[in-house]
């Protein structure tokens, strides 16, 4: 069995130019890991500029109607509510009719005490009649 020392890899000029490369690249690797920071530490900050692309416009307020909102508002209004559980509070308002108090949402699956309490003061409980 041929096994090569570092005499072997000295003498073979293609493996001695792969040894090279590759630990010339692991240097450069490394230099510029440690560099990286320190130039991102050492620039100010710039201000920030006006865009000339148009994002849609999400105000969070601070109160939700749940009877009315939609899952997306709802998702984004309500600390551990995502897509999914706003989802399954649209679906529980359309079977089972209006929410009457706050209280009622614990009946949603996925919504449980915690999340309950966690969001009492966000939650609005108002009809389309109110």
């Amino acid at each position: 069995m041929f096994t090569r020392n570092a005499c072997n890899i000295l003498t073979d000029k293609n493996l001695f130019a792969g040894v090279v490369r590759s630990g010339a690249l692991a240097l450069v690797l490394a230099m510029t890991a440690f560099a990286a920071p320190a130039q991102a530490q050492t620039q100010p900050p710039t201000p920030a500029q006006p865009s000339s692309v148009q994002t849609p416009a999400i105000e969070l307020q601070n109160q939700v109607n749940i009877n009315t909102a939609d899952a997306e508002t709802l998702a984004l209004a309500l600390d551990g509510v995502g897509m999914s559980k706003a989802r399954d509070i649209i679906a529980h308002r359309e079977q089972h009719g209006a929410f009457k108090t706050v209280d009622d949402l614990q009946n949603v699956r996925g919504i449980g005490k915690a999340t309950l309490e966690r969001n009492r003061d966000r939650i609005l409980v108002e009809t389309a009649e109110d």
